[in-house]
């Protein structure tokens, strides 16, 4: 019997730290690809997916079915800490020049259970179910980091047109990940 992922949020506001495993295991390979597609960087985005994971953990109290299912609640907190990263690099980089003779870091090889959850094909598969300005619109908002004010100004569409597009595509790669897992 598989555990609901309601339940194990429950769980894990009730203090039961047994839950946070599957739950980890459950989210981790849908919430991962997203970070890193924002990120870029599989180093920021295995800090970032942790940070998702421990905001759940203790936000799990807050958590109401009525407003979204687990996947939607995941999804958003992990655009949230990834679009944050990216903005604090990029202050960072805006206030920080290097000096001549220091190199960038070499790519790391990876190989943490973050990168082992880097399984993207249910993303591209559910993504792959949407219209083509449903897709669009949600990887504008999702990957690219625009807020619908401009992606409707990008796509020269109005902003309601920009937000039914985003609600009904993230309704039907909602059903499409369900229906997966």
């Amino acid at each position: 019997m598989t555990t609901r992922g309601e339940d194990l949020i429950r769980r894990m506001a009730a203090g039961d730290r047994e839950a946070f495993g599957p739950f980890y295991d459950r989210y981790a390979p849908l919430v991962y690809p997203l970070v890193v597609r924002i990120v870029r960087d599989r180093t920021d985005a295995a800090d970032v997916l942790q940070d998702v994971f421990w905001e759940a953990w203790q936000g799990a109290t807050a958590y109401d079915p009525a407003r979204g299912s687990p996947e939607a609640w995941m999804i958003t907190r992990a655009r949230a800490r990834a679009l944050d990263r990216v903005r604090a690099l990029r202050r960072r980089s805006e206030t920080f020049v290097p000096a001549v003779d220091e190199a960038p870091a070499p790519a790391g090889a990876g190989g943490d259970a973050a990168a082992l959850a880097g399984d993207r094909g249910l993303i591209r598969t559910a993504l792959a179910q949407l219209s083509a300005v449903q897709r669009e619109a949600i990887e504008l908002a999702y990957y690219a980091g625009l807020t619908q004010t401009e992606i409707a100004r990008r796509l020269e569409q109005p902003l309601g047109t920009i937000k039914t597009r985003i609600r009904l595509g993230l309704e039907r790669l909602r059903d499409a990940v369900r229906r997966v897992t």
